[in-house]
């Protein structure tokens, strides 16, 4: 009966100090300064690939709805400018989010061709980064303007089949500094999704480790041809 009672102790021991090594884990894991306005390290800067959208979407029975997709063709466009931690990013920093002005909206459709997607964005990612909406929509065109994109994919004319290495090496040859642990390619299994970039505030590129972990890992991926080309 002692040795009983010694083992469940022991047992409950285990189970409290397992407890408090995910609590620590999921403590430190968080950066302190979690969702304040302004207060944090770095941007990602996210590049779709439109005809990849486009084609998912169509296979979803949602492409004809979609003003991305029923305007004029695109190649890389906006997804949005992430301000992110070392570890981990704010997100929704103002719940709710300062009203965003329907001229900016329109302002910004050259760069991300969706009213929805630069609502979402502002709700999620430009609430968190302290500046005014004006601003922050000024931020993200900033950031695309020193971002060079390869000259191979601004009118693709046909698909074709590349490795995630392939497209890092092409933003690379683009953008001179562009450091190779900057730049994550994701993909959806077999489609290129969106290239994304680590720029410091000032807009000058860096590393960012823990974004290329979460990097594709197929051998091949498909990038679908620009509409029309």
């Amino acid at each position: 009966m002692f040795g009983m009672r010694v083992r469940k102790l022991v047992q409950s021991a285990a189970v409290t100090l397992s407890f408090l090594f995910l609590f620590a884990v999921v403590a430190f894991g968080q950066d302190r300064r979690q969702n304040t306005p302004g207060q944090f390290d770095f941007y990602v800067l996210s590049l779709s690939w439109s005809p990849s959208y486009c084609e998912a979407a169509q296979e979803r029975g949602q492409g004809g709805r979609d003003q991305q997709c029923s305007g004029r063709p695109f190649s890389f466009v906006v997804h949005g400018l992430w301000p992110q931690y070392e570890h981990g990013f704010p997100a929704f920093c103002q719940v709710p989010s300062p009203r965003l002005d329907r001229n900016i909206v329109g302002s910004m459709l050259d760069l991300m061709p969706s009213p929805r997607l630069v609502f979402h964005e502002w709700d999620r990612h430009g609430t968190c980064s302290g500046l005014s909406a004006r601003a922050y929509f000024e931020t993200i065109r900033k950031a695309r303007s020193v971002t060079k994109i390869p000259e191979q994919y601004l009118d693709l004319d046909k698909p074709i089949m590349v490795s995630p290495g392939d497209v890092t090496d092409a933003f690379l040859k683009a953008n001179p500094g562009m450091p190779r642990d900057g730049v994550t390619i994701a993909c959806d299994g077999r489609r290129l999704n969106e290239v994304r970039i680590c720029l410091n505030r000032d807009f000058s590129f860096r590393e960012c480790s823990e974004q290329t972990r979460r990097a594709c890992r197929r051998d091949r991926i498909a990038m679908p041809a620009v509409r029309g080309g």
